[in-house]
């Protein structure tokens, strides 16, 4: 048992897509209001609801990727 359950290749790949998804949940910060009597629209652009997801969803695609080891050579 010299081996490793996953290899150095994805285990890059693996922080890659951490950051990815970390990135995508910096995203969907911020928007809100600092008096609750004014509602602020900037909480329903298109960062916050399109793109942010579309970062997160695209994070866990790639940590599957690692996961699975569709790179792993032999």
């Amino acid at each position: 048992m010299d081996k490793m359950a996953i290899t150095p290749k994805g285990l890059r790949i693996l922080l890659a897509g951490l950051i990815v998804m970390v990135s995508g949940y910096i995203l969907m910060t911020g928007g809100g209001s600092d008096d609750p009597e004014v509602f602020n629209y900037a909480m329903f652009d298109f960062r916050r609801l399109v793109a942010a997801p579309l970062v997160i969803i695209s994070g866990i695609v790639i940590e599957i990727v690692a996961i699975m080891g569709i790179f792993r050579t032999k």
